[in-house]
């Protein structure tokens, strides 16, 4: 089932679902929806940390490791396999703007 998806679709799609991106090059198929973390552990020394509280180590990090990627808080992110290639890979629909209640589903706290 082929179809072009626009900002006015449902952002949750099923799995199976067959999208082409804005520029109709790549063709995907979504296996599901996830949620794209940030890992701080890969940030560049010394920055090891996303909040500085004063002049610090790179060994003394203070928190989760794993943080929601603020960047992709407002689109929804699908794990999709690339049909020309046969790869698979996390993708973020940043043409697709989530409503307030699918941003809370999406990325809130469970």
């Amino acid at each position: 089932m082929a179809s072009s998806i626009t900002r006015e679709c449902s952002p949750l799609w099923p799995a199976g679902t067959r999208f082409h991106s804005p520029g109709y090059s790549f063709s995907y198929e979504v296996v599901g929806p996830c949620c794209r973390l940030f890992d701080r552990e890969q940030l560049p020394w010394p920055c090891c940390r996303i909040a500085w509280r004063s002049k610090e180590p790179s060994w003394r990090r203070i928190g989760r490791r794993l943080v929601v990627d603020s960047a992709t808080k407002r689109h929804p992110s699908y794990w999709v396999r690339h049909i020309e290639t046969n790869t698979m890979m996390v993708i973020t629909l940043y043409w697709v703007e989530l409503p307030a209640s699918d941003r809370q589903w999406w990325y809130g706290k469970s």
